[in-house]
């Protein structure tokens, strides 16, 4: 059984979704970093919201918490919201922005 990577994590995290924004979390950048400790079976992920006052935050840092720990040999998720840096639009993924663009968005 191996730990999963950092980029296995980041590709599971793409699952979720903004519910505001059709764009998953990772390409809508607010994923701030992944540390994995293979050693203590524990993810650690750094993350942000779109703004401070989101009224779905609970929600998304629980889809994150859960989805991080239905992967085989992670026991323990620990994730940190951070408003430093304070996320923007440029830190969207071009991928992201492809499929904004297709719902209409100017960006």
């Amino acid at each position: 059984m191996a730990f999963p990577t950092s980029e296995e994590i980041l590709e599971k995290l793409k699952a979720i979704y903004d519910p505001e924004i059709p764009v998953n979390i990772v390409d809508l950048g607010l994923i701030y970093g992944v540390e994995t400790d293979e050693e203590n079976k524990k993810v650690i992920v750094t993350m942000t919201l779109t703004a401070p006052g989101c009224p779905l935050a609970q929600m998304i840092v629980q889809m994150v918490k859960e989805t991080v720990s239905q992967m085989e040999g992670v026991e323990d998720v620990e994730v940190k919201v951070t408003f430093d840096p304070p996320w923007n639009i440029n830190m969207i993924s071009e991928e992201g922005k492809k499929i904004l663009r297709m719902y209409g968005y100017d960006i």
